[in-house]
C-alpha cells in the first residue's frame, strides 16, 4: 500500500461494530460495466495489498492480513444495477471490531475510484478485450506433448478404515491415561485430537490413493467416536488395574461417571455438565477434524496430477468441449487409462475446493 493510502486510512472516522460476526457495509455508484468490474476491483485489493480468494463476473473477495500474518477482515465487494456493495466481515471470535470494519470498505471505496479514475474510454476498451481473452483461454498454447502419468496404485478404502479404526483407539487409550493422570485440558486437547486424527487419515489417503470425500467424511465421524468411546473404556481398565477395587462392569463404571458428574474448580456441574463436555468434545474434534481432512484431500488432489495436465483439461473444457472430447484429448497426449483421467478431473474440482476453503470466513 502506497504512502497516500496510509495517511487517508489513518484518517478514516471509525463506525464500531458490536456483534457476534461484526461487519460493516456501504454501497456507491459506478459507471463501469460488468464486464471490467471485476478486474478493477482485484486491482484494488492488490493496491492494498490484500490476498484475492475469490471472483466471478459479479463478486469478488480479498482477506486481510494483520500481525502475526493472520487474517483479520474478509472483504466481500459485489455489483448489481450500477451499484457495488463492499462488505467488511471480521475473521475470528472478536465481538468488537474497534471499527476496523469501516476502515476497511472506507478505504476500498477510495482507493477503488482512484483505480477507476486510472482508466478512460480508451483504456477501459483495451481492458474489456483483456478479459474476454483471459475468460477464453485465447492466448493458451496447446503443448506438442505432456507429462506422462505416473504409476499409481488402484484406490483402496480398506486402508484408510484399518488404519483410521487402529489411531481411533490408540488416540483413545492416550486420552484415557491423560485423563486418569488429571492432565487433560478440555478445549485444547480436542483440537490436537483433532489434529493428529485429521493428518493421520490424510497420510492414508496418500498410501491408499482412495479419495471419495463422502465415505472419508463418515469415515472420520467413526474415529471421532470411536477415540472418545475407547476413551472412556481405557479409563474404565486404567482404574480399575490401578486401584484394589472389587471388579465391577463398564456399564457401572460410566453409572459412576453420571453419579459423580463434572468439577470444574470445586464445582461441580453434575451429570447434565458431563453430557455437555462430552457433546462439546464431539463437535469442536468434528469440525476441526473435517477442515484438516477437506485440506489434506484438497492438497493430495492437486499434487499428485502436473498443472500442465490440468490447464489442458480444463482448456478444452473453457472451449465447452463434452467430458468424452476432453478424455480424447487426453487419450491423445498419453493419459489413456480411466483411472488417470478421473484423477485429473478430481484435480479442476480440487481448484474449486481449495478456493471454497479460502473463502471460509
Amino acid at each position: 500500500m502506497n504512502e497516500d493510502l496510509k495517511q487517508y486510512e489513518a484518517s478514516i472516522k471509525k463506525k464500531h461494530s458490536v456483534n457476534w460476526t461484526p461487519k460493516f457495509e456501504e454501497e456507491i455508484k459506478t459507471g463501469l460495466n460488468k464486464t471490467v468490474i471485476i478486474p478493477i476491483v482485484n486491482k484494488t485489493f492488490e493496491k492494498l495489498g490484500w490476498d484475492i480468494v475469490y471472483h466471478d463476473e459479479r463478486n469478488a473477495e480479498a482477506k486481510r492480513k494483520g500481525d502475526w500474518n493472520r487474517w483479520t477482515e474478509k472483504i466481500n465487494v459485489s455489483f448489481e444495477n450500477g451499484k457495488l456493495t463492499v462488505k467488511s466481515v471480521s475473521l475470528g471470535n472478536e465481538l468488537w471490531d474497534n471499527g476496523r470494519n469501516s476502515k476497511r470498505v472506507k478505504l476500498f471505496i477510495h482507493a477503488f475510484q482512484q483505480t477507476e479514475n486510472e482508466f478512460d474510454h480508451e483504456t477501459l476498451a483495451e481492458l474489456e478485450k483483456e478479459i474476454e481473452k483471459a475468460n477464453n483461454w485465447d492466448d493458451y498454447i496447446i503443448p506438442e506433448n505432456l507429462p506422462k502419468p505416473k504409476s499409481r496404485k488402484k484406490p483402496q478404502i480398506w486402508i484408510p478404515i484399518v488404519g483410521g479404526l487402529i489411531t481411533a483407539l490408540i488416540v483413545g487409550a492416550i486420552v484415557a491415561f491423560l485423563s486418569v493422570k488429571g492432565i487433560y485440558i478440555i478445549g485444547v486437547f480436542e483440537v490436537v485430537v483433532a489434529i493428529i486424527l485429521g493428518y493421520v487419515l490424510t497420510q492414508l489417503i496418500k498410501l491408499s490413493n482412495y479419495t471419495f470425500y463422502d465415505y472419508l467424511h463418515y469415515l472420520l465421524i467413526a474415529m471421532i467416536v470411536i477415540t472418545y468411546v475407547s476413551n472412556q473404556y481405557f479409563q474404565y481398565q486404567i482404574i480399575l488395574n490401578e486401584n484394589n477395587f472389587q471388579s465391577f462392569s463398564f456399564w457401572e463404571f460410566l453409572q459412576v461417571r453420571f453419579n459423580v458428574g463434572l468439577t470444574i474448580k470445586n464445582t461441580n456441574t453434575g451429570w447434565i455438565g458431563l453430557v455437555i463436555s462430552w457433546i462439546v468434545q464431539l463437535v469442536i474434534t468434528y469440525f476441526i477434524g473435517v477442515l484438516r481432512l477437506a485440506s489434506g484431500l484438497t492438497a493430495y488432489q492437486l499434487e499428485r496430477i502436473p498443472p500442465e495436465v490440468v490447464d489442458f483439461a480444463y482448456y478444452h473444457f473453457v472451449k465447452e468441449k463434452t467430458e468424452h472430447q476432453v478424455r480424447s484429448e487426453l487419450s491423445k497426449m498419453g493419459w489413456t487409462d480411466t483411472q488417470d483421467q478421473d484423477e485429473v478431473f478430481e484435480s479442476i474440482g480440487a481448484i474449486a475446493g481449495a478456493t471454497e476453503l479460502n473463502r471460509m470466513e
